[in-house]
């Protein structure tokens, strides 16, 4: 059964950064895509990062690019979120997600096979 764990989610001030971990059980390698996601209250859930394993090409949402950064550690079967100059509007459940095949836009859930449980970021202003 495939496992997608996320960490490192927490409480930080306008500008700070944290660094999201999504752990998976088996290899990391063995999935086209590996994306981050997030949830804001009353919002739908949004692309935020994806990391393609075959050419290792990294896409990031507007709002995020220049700010975060999507990488990989094949050894330990991660996947990192490093997220800088967080502002109040970053404040959601993040999710790690994977899928074993092209499904077309990294930007789309259904595409999805395997969802972690979120952790939550919490920026204030």
């Amino acid at each position: 059964q495939v496992q997608l764990v996320e960490s490192g989610g927490g409480s930080v001030q306008a500008g700070g950064s944290l660094r999201l971990s999504c752990a998976a059980s088996g290899d990391i390698l063995r999935y086209n895509c590996i994306a981050w996601y997030r949830q804001a209250p009353g919002k739908e859930r949004e692309g935020v990062a994806a990391i393609y394993s075959g050419s290792s090409s990294t896409y990031y949402a507007d709002s995020v690019k220049g700010r975060f950064t999507i990488s990989r550690d094949n050894a330990k079967n991660t996947v990192y979120l490093q997220m800088n100059s967080l502002k109040y509007e970053d404040t959601a459940m993040y999710y790690c997600a994977a899928r074993n095949e092209y499904g077309g836009s990294w930007k789309v859930p259904l595409t999805y096979d395997y969802w972690g449980q979120g952790t939550q970021v919490t920026v204030s202003s």
